[in-house]
């Protein structure tokens, strides 16, 4: 409805109608296939000659459906558009029309379409069937707000990380950890183990007003910099790069090689910032000791 030049791509997935939870209404057929047939008939009813693809997506849900090419002139953009009002207003309790898929949708025959719809639009509903798309409907910002924690300020991210960070290894008494790097065994400060809520307590008030307005607040910003802590049933601690597993799948020589070598893009927050440095190597750490290891 947003102009005849109009064409689209949608990827089915959750099942809706157009005012909420789409009800099954054949047991013939599997849910997604009877779903992709209703996505295909509003398609239909919209004038659109409808084309059906497999995506190649690692997912189970990945027929798409694509209209490019409209069944019916530029004349008639307002007697489709009245049938549409008319289908949007009607279709929760009206049966649904059968699409023979081998067939296809015939742009002539529409009466089909008038005979579901129920009965003729009132004259104020005529009026402003090209103005709305239907009552009470709210199309999302254009500009969707991104609240993960990722558009954080960098320096707002950076203070809060060392905040906790230095909350956890100043908690108690340091814990020593063996580390033997070429011989030499030296201590590490692993810190302590606090609750989410403990965390929180410690940090000052504006911050916590900033971090309650994104999604999952402290937990996920605190998850997002995987590097340094780990998050674990409502506990934070930081993260010892010695404890962790490797990978399970056995890399090529060549790509092992690289993956040491090559793909050092981010400093090792524990080399800047940790009072006993990285708990690693620098052979061993996914991360550069300095800025002459990055590439």
């Amino acid at each position: 409805r947003s102009s005849y030049s109009c064409c689209y791509f949608v990827l089915p997935c959750c099942f809706f109608d157009f005012r909420g939870k789409y009800s099954r209404r054949q047991s013939k057929k599997t849910q997604y296939r009877e779903y992709l047939d209703f996505v295909s008939q509003v398609g239909f009813v919209c004038g659109f000659h409808v084309e059906e693809d497999c995506l190649r997506i690692p997912s189970t849900k990945r027929v798409c459906l694509i209209g490019k090419n409209r069944t019916y002139p530029p004349t008639e953009c307002a007697l489709i558009d009245k049938q549409i009002t008319q289908y949007i207003n009607n279709h929760q309790t009206c049966a649904v029309v059968t699409c023979d898929r081998r067939v296809g949708f015939n742009p002539k025959d529409r009466s089909g379409v008038c005979k579901e719809a129920g009965s003729e639009l009132s004259e104020n509903e005529t009026e402003t069937a090209g103005a709305i798309w239907m009552p009470a409907f709210q199309p999302r910002e254009k500009v969707e707000q991104i609240r993960n924690c990722a558009s954080l300020p960098r320096d707002f991210v950076d203070d809060v990380v060392l905040s906790v960070a230095n909350l956890l290894l100043n908690a108690t008494p340091q814990k020593s950890c063996s580390n033997i790097h070429g011989g030499n065994t030296n201590t590490w400060n692993q810190g302590e183990s606090l609750s989410l809520k403990e965390v929180a307590e410690h940090l000052n008030k504006e911050t916590l007003k900033r971090l309650k307005s994104e999604y999952g607040g402290l937990q996920t910003l605190l998850k997002n910099n995987h590097q340094v802590f780990e998050v674990l049933n409502g506990n934070v601690h930081i993260r010892d790069w010695r404890k962790e597993k490797p990978s399970k799948k056995t890399k090529p020589e060549v790509k092992r090689r690289l993956s040491a070598e090559a793909f050092k893009t981010r400093l090792c927050w524990f080399f800047i910032h940790h009072p006993d440095g990285c708990s690693l190597p620098s052979e061993s750490c996914p991360y550069a000791h300095g800025t002459e290891e990055l590439r």
